[in-house]
């Protein structure tokens, strides 16, 4: 009994071992067989890329092609029209300038230089970096000097996008008024075109005797204030028709005015009811 036993025992040992070594064969084989097969799929899937590739590259192209083709359309249409004697383009202008129009312009919180009441009003568009400003600020510094009682200054801010340092000396100014010396400040700063360096703006506030602590605290506090105001200054510009530093407006009315003699006959003619 115990043989039998020890003998089904051993066969089905047997059998099982070489059930296994048959599900062994078997996946070697498979593997085995379905290795070209996914070398297969791995080239079909890199040569959909390169097609895909070629595609995008012939659509990009086309659009190139058909680009050069309407700037070749364009350009053969001004040579017809220069053969033709008419011009191949309209320069384009601004509109000529108004110096008789009389322009609104609110003085509102701008710093003012000189007596509040005096009869004439010079109102500058000014850029602190800008080298015109600071070559004809001389002669605006002159004019109120010999008219102490009749002419006023107000500066607006007209920072331009190409001067870097135009807006942060802007603020400068503004941070400077907190302590009486903004016009002060910009006398520096177009002197120094609009330098606004740690070093620099040290320079600056032991000249004026200003506190240099609070100067810059004004101007890390009250950053969104001086922002806002210099965006009104631009804004205002633009409505009046700016179109570059220093834009100069006496009693509302742009002027050509430059230096000295020039905004002396202007302001005489006021002053003279004429």
């Amino acid at each position: 009994m115990k043989n039998n036993i020890l003998v089904i025992t051993w066969v089905m040992l047997v059998g099982l071992l070489s059930g296994l070594a048959l599900l062994v064969g078997i996946n070697t084989t498979v593997g085995t067989a379905m290795t070209p097969l996914m070398s297969r799929l791995n080239q079909i899937e890199m040569n959909q890329r390169m097609i895909a590739q070629k595609v995008n590259l012939v659509r990009a192209n086309t659009e190139v092609l058909t680009r050069l083709s309407a700037i070749e359309n364009q350009l053969a249409s001004l040579q017809n029209k220069a053969s033709a004697g008419a011009p191949a383009f309209a320069p384009l202008q601004p509109p000529p300038e108004d110096f008789d129009k009389v322009y609104a312009i609110n003085i509102g919180s701008s710093p003012v230089n000189g007596k509040k009441n005096a009869p004439v009003t010079i109102v500058e568009f000014s850029d602190l970096q800008c080298p015109f400003c600071a070559r004809f600020h001389p002669s605006v510094k002159e004019t109120l000097s010999a008219y102490p009682d009749k002419v006023k200054l107000v500066m607006k801010n007209f920072p331009l996008s190409f001067h870097p340092n135009a807006r942060p000396a802007a603020k400068l100014a503004l941070a400077a008024h907190e302590q009486g010396k903004y016009y002060e400040m910009v006398d520096l700063l177009l002197q120094n075109r609009a330098d606004v360096s740690e070093a620099k703006v040290k320079e600056y506030a032991g000249g004026l005797h200003l506190n240099y602590d609070k100067l810059m605290n004004d101007l890390r506090s009250k950053d969104a204030e001086y922002e806002r105001r210099i965006s009104d200054d631009l804004a205002l510009g633009d409505s009046v028709d700016v179109r570059g530093t220093p834009t100069f407006f006496i009693n509302g009315k742009k002027t050509v005015a430059r230096d000295f003699n020039n905004f002396k006959a202007e302001i005489d003619k006021i002053l003279a009811g004429k």
